[in-house]
């Protein structure tokens, strides 16, 4: 029988040394795109969640997760009293503003704040009329008796936060989220509150009078006295 060389195909295998190499940087780099990398508000807190959940800190505010189960990061977010995003997402995670300089910006026509973290801090008693909010994290805060009139506050994280007394005539609160707030004795007249959590919000005594409630949630809200 006669063979035809021409029509033999000559297969150049690799050898067994490349063929390992490329089997390996093809795990690592299988491995590396199924990391996720998560972003919290502050140092302390990152490495606090990456010890609960067996991730590796970077060393500042982020947390590398081989597997990011949502459920399981916002618990231990919870228990730290933080806020976390993705790295990729468009907002940014920024660091506590201090009080005093907030005030030093405001008092030289600076209105805009928008994602600024203010949570737990003492904002009682101030004038910040016409100030951008938005999507701000002013959980836990103290604004009573605080002149918030015709600011706007669209999305901004406000639960638990003190607003007795607080003046949100003309508001934008579209999709606040203001569940467990106590709102006692608030002036929100003229205020959008489309869409808003008010869950278990204290709303005794508010001034309700022109205000947008579209879809706003008040499951759980008292509105004892408060004025609609």
């Amino acid at each position: 029988m006669q063979i035809n060389l021409a029509k033999i195909k000559i297969v150049d295998f690799p050898k067994p040394g490349v063929k390992n190499i490329l089997s390996i940087d093809w795990n690592g780099w299988l491995k590396r795109q199924q990391q996720t990398i998560i972003l919290f508000d502050s140092v302390n807190a990152a490495s606090d969640v990456a010890f609960m959940l067996n991730g590796e800190w970077d060393g500042s505010n982020g947390v590398v997760m081989q597997k990011c189960d949502e459920i399981a990061v916002d618990a231990a977010a919870n228990l730290v009293g933080a806020s976390w995003c993705y790295q990729s997402a468009c907002e940014a995670v920024l660091l506590q503003l201090n009080v005093d300089q907030l005030r030093r910006r405001y008092a030289i026509g600076d209105r805009y704040f928008i994602n600024a973290n203010l949570r737990c801090t003492n904002l009682s008693q101030l004038c910040l009329s016409d100030i951008n909010l938005s999507w701000a994290k002013l959980n836990l805060a103290n604004l009573c008796g605080t002149n918030l009139s015709k600011a706007n506050l669209t999305a901004a994280d406000i639960t638990a936060a003190n607003l007795s007394g607080c003046n949100l005539n003309q508001a934008q609160l579209v999709r606040a989220n203001l569940a467990s707030t106590n709102l006692s004795r608030a002036d929100l007249t003229g205020a959008n509150l489309s869409r808003a959590c008010l869950i278990d919000a204290d709303l005794r005594d508010a001034d309700l009078r022109g205000a947008n409630l579209s879809q706003a949630e008040l499951r759980g809200a008292n509105l004892n006295g408060a004025l609609v």
